[in-house]
């Protein structure tokens, strides 16, 4: 991928521009999402794939050359930090090497927690 190139229009885009072996991964890490999350909006957000939920950020996640990049807030990687804790990470990020098996179910169940938990505050903030 052109890192220059950060204007993409569409999820669709940034990752028919990615290169092509981990295109594939691109596009199972976004029908979890989308199955996990299934009145998100997709957007592209700081240049990545990004999705949001009643207007407040749920997960991004782009691709680098060694790694994909998956960004859930600092929350949810609290509550999946044992999980987690075999990936390199930063506060709110985590690193899933291309040379290992990207762990979906995991993800699946992040953007789940983030999902759930966005509702929550929803829900709250209605009351």
């Amino acid at each position: 991928m052109n890192t220059s190139d950060r204007n993409f229009k569409n999820v669709d885009e940034y990752i028919l521009k990615s290169p092509s072996e981990v295109q594939d991964i691109l596009q199972r890490i976004r029908a979890v999402i989308k199955t996990n999350a299934p009145g998100a909006v997709e957007t592209i957000s700081y240049g990545m794939p990004a999705y949001k939920q009643n207007g407040k950020p749920l997960v991004y996640f782009a691709s680098f050359p060694n790694h994909i990049g998956f960004y859930a807030t600092p929350q949810t990687h609290q509550e999946f930090s044992s999980e987690l804790s075999k990936y390199k990470q930063g506060k709110g990020s985590v690193q899933f090497p291309l040379d290992q098996p990207i762990p979906y179910d995991l993800i699946s169940r992040m953007t789940a927690y983030k999902t759930k938990i966005l509702a929550e505050r929803s829900l709250r903030r209605r009351t």
